[in-house]
């Protein structure tokens, strides 16, 4: 299974929400969501205003332009294959399937020059060691093997009782949450890809949350409302990038607002340090804190023996103001907070896009950034392309 499946199955939440927060909706736009929030300069370089100038680069990074007659062809296959594969997997015994799971796995692992490449460099950071290491590639290796037995945990789900998938997480100090959870204007709940989120989706409903999960409509659409469908009966709600007035209500009802927010390096995002080294984070969620008054709370969904989960949450972040340092400040407190998540056990961690930039003169930038930030110069941390008036370069995607 290849792992773009993420951007339509768990991994659909999408911590982007700068396109979130910084687009005009029934709300209008978020305070500081423009030069303020990202550092970018407040026009464009054609003298357009810089959301419009520089919409694109505020995208997931796996999210097509828009559907085509392919895509949904694509969609409509990729949707009987998984049902075909669910049945098959949901009635087998699952030692057997991990185990053939396995095997698959390590075939597409070595078929995959470049996501062998993305997983050793970010493996390299985690461990501090060079991406050519034999610790990073057999971190690396171990990374794509959890990833495919979580595609075949995914694929059990529809067959198991409710009350079988309600067991399945176990909250460490929930009362702390719920309280937090009642306490705030709304959270803000933010993740990484580790361990397995649909776990926690099921375990967070079962105690009365209202969960809503940000998701990514616009890759294999009818893929993605298969899997709306089967939250949604576990009482998680999906609301689509799109729907601002979505976004928006959940948090002003108070309820959870779920996003990933490591999709992976982008000149735009907030400088942050991560594992010694500085990377971006998305800012949408420090802006949507800071514009609704709501605590941001990173929380991590690690494995258990026994094929069962444990979530833990860290305490909530407060985001004063939307101004850049503020917003800075919250953004490094995430990026810290994943790192305590990561860190135990590297292995869980299933990301298959580059999380740091490749040069020395790339995270001086960041790094120049984030002083420029934390100095309320918004105009000093516009990320520039190497040509004057130039707009940031775009990562390459699949």
């Amino acid at each position: 299974m290849s792992p773009e499946l993420d951007s339509v199955n768990a991994g659909t939440v999408s911590g982007d929400g700068t396109s979130v927060a910084a687009t005009a909706g029934a709300d209008g736009p978020a305070p500081g969501a423009g030069a303020a929030a990202s550092g970018r300069p407040a026009k464009g370089s054609n003298g357009a205003p810089a959301e419009a100038a520089t919409s694109k680069r505020f995208e997931a990074p796996h999210r097509l332009e828009k559907e085509t007659f392919g895509t949904h062809v694509a969609g409509v296959v990729a949707v009987s294959f998984w049902k075909t594969s669910s049945w098959i997997v949901g009635h087998l015994p699952g030692g057997f399937i991990y185990r053939v799971g396995a095997w698959i796995s390590l075939i597409g692992y070595a078929a995959s020059p470049q996501r062998r490449r993305w997983l050793r460099s970010n493996f390299g950071h985690v461990l501090g060691v060079d991406p050519d290491d034999k610790a990073a590639h057999k971190m690396a290796r171990a990374a794509y093997l959890n990833y495919s037995r979580y595609l075949l945990e995914l694929m059990r789900l529809p067959w198991m009782k409710r009350e079988e998938v309600e067991s399945l997480l176990e909250v460490r100090d929930f009362d702390k949450f719920l309280e937090i959870y009642k306490a705030s204007k709304g959270l803000v709940l933010v993740a990484s890809h580790l361990g397995n989120n649909e776990a926690a989706a099921a375990g967070f409903a079962k105690h009365g949350l209202q969960i809503n999960v940000v998701g990514d409509d616009s890759s294999y659409r009818e893929l993605y409302e298969l899997f709306a469908r089967q939250r949604e009966s576990w009482g998680v709600k999906m609301i689509a990038w799109r729907n601002l007035r979505g976004v928006f209500g959940a948090l002003r009802r108070h309820e959870g607002l779920v996003l990933l927010v490591d999709w992976g390096y982008r000149e735009d995002g907030i400088p942050v340090k991560m594992f010694d080294a500085w990377t971006t984070l998305p800012a949408g969620p420090a802006i949507l804190a800071a514009k609704h008054g709501s605590a941001i709370v990173p929380f991590s969904i690690n494995r258990l023996p026994g094929g069962r989960f444990k979530a833990s949450a860290n305490d909530p972040i407060l985001v004063p103001s939307d101004s850049p340092s503020d917003l800075a400040i919250a953004t490094q407190k995430i990026a810290t907070a994943l790192e305590g998540h990561i860190s135990p056990n590297p292995s869980e961690w299933y990301i298959f896009k580059p999380i740091w930039p490749d040069t020395a003169a790339e995270q001086a930038a960041l790094e120049a950034r984030n002083r420029a930030a934390m100095a309320n110069d918004a105009r000093g941390a516009a990320p520039r392309s190497a040509t004057n008036g130039g707009t940031a370069a775009q990562q390459p995607e699949k």
